[in-house]
């Protein structure tokens, strides 16, 4: 089932278990947010049209993060007259998870987990610079690695110095 929503000026299609960016919304991190905009529901009994809401249709969502986008520029000029202005802006944003939607004599629900964690710290995380924080203290420490102890036996050993081949001597072209 998919739902077409209308927030912040925008359009969304969303289905349970998306994860959309929309225009900064209020709420704190994890709160739940529903969306009484429908536009548009498709699912199983065909697709439904709003004229131009859909009465007693609502989407769910979790509230995942709140942050500023990408950063733009703004660049004035007008030539010849040495006037230059160089400005830039970052948007705020909110981050949903689409967590169900209903209307239309239909229900679709996501049954996976919120997860809260932000995009600044998956990429932290993948990188492994991810700050510690209780889950990852509480787990033990992992074993060295069984493949470190063959490297270190190998380099023990003699390594045998290699002879230069002997050099060909160019045959003389003297003919006498």
């Amino acid at each position: 089932m998919y739902a077409v929503i209308k927030t912040g000026g925008k359009q969304y299609r969303v289905q349970p278990g998306d994860v959309i960016v929309v225009e900064k919304l209020d709420g704190d991190v994890g709160s739940d947010v529903s969306f009484g905009d429908v536009l548009m529901l498709g699912g199983d009994k065909g697709v439904t049209l709003g004229a131009p809401m859909i009465a007693g249709a609502a989407v769910a969502a979790t509230l995942v993060e709140t942050r500023k986008g990408e950063k733009i520029k703004i660049f004035k000029k007008t030539r010849r007259q040495g006037y230059r202005r160089t400005n830039g802006h970052r948007q705020m944003e909110t981050v949903l998870r689409i967590t169900g939607i209903d209307g239309a004599g239909e229900k679709a629900k996501w049954d996976g987990e919120t997860s809260l964690m932000t995009k600044a710290e998956m990429n932290l995380r993948a990188r492994g610079l991810a700050p510690r924080t209780e889950e990852t203290e509480a787990k033990p420490a992992k074993a060295p690695k069984a493949a470190a102890a063959p490297k270190a036996a190998a380099a023990e050993k003699p390594v045998a110095a290699k002879k230069a081949a002997p050099k060909a001597k160019p045959a003389s072209t003297d003919e006498a």
